[in-house]
């Protein structure tokens, strides 16, 4: 499996969402009292963060 190949960010693409859905529900956390209380683009930011940080491991990983 290459970089270039339609496998590699497939898998790539899956491993960003689910990083991304781990982010969000951490920068959320158990401390927020309602959903209109809770700072959307903030956790919006940080997830976003965290999936191109895991595509960027991706790609990395897979270029050594």
């Amino acid at each position: 499996m290459t970089i270039l190949s339609r496998e590699f960010w497939s898998f790539a693409g899956e491993r960003a969402i689910k990083t991304f859905a781990q982010a969000a529900l951490a920068t959320i956390g158990g401390g927020s009292v309602g959903v209109l209380s809770i700072d959307w683009v903030g956790v919006f930011s940080v997830s976003a963060g965290a999936a191109v940080l895991s595509i960027l491991t991706s790609v990395v990983t897979k270029s050594k």
